[in-house]
C-alpha cells in the first residue's frame, strides 16, 4: 500500500534492480526471518506486479528475476 499510494518511492522499501530495465522490487520484512519480494513495473499511470517470493537466501535467484523480466516484456507486447 505505501509503494502503490506513495509512489514514487525509493529505498528502503522499493528498489530498482540494475541489468532489468524498467523492473522493480518491493521489498517487505514478514517477520525476522521470512523476507517476500515482489517484482513489478510501473506504466503510465499503472503499477503491474509480475511475480512475488518468499526469499529463502540473501541473492535473489536469477530464474525469478528472469520469470518477472518475461512477464514484463509480455505485458508489454499484449497491451501495445
Amino acid at each position: 500500500m505505501a509503494v502503490e499510494f506513495g509512489w514514487p518511492c525509493g529505498e528502503p522499501l522499493c528498489k530498482s534492480l540494475s541489468g532489468f530495465a524498467s523492473l522493480r522490487e518491493v521489498r517487505s520484512n514478514l517477520t525476522k526471518k521470512t523476507i517476500a519480494r515482489v517484482f513489478f513495473y510501473v506504466t503510465g499511470s499503472e503499477m503491474i506486479l509480475l511475480h512475488g517470493l518468499i526469499k529463502k537466501s540473501q541473492k535473489t535467484p536469477e530464474r525469478d528475476l528472469k520469470l518477472a523480466n518475461r512477464r514484463l516484456k509480455e505485458h508489454e507486447r499484449n497491451v501495445a
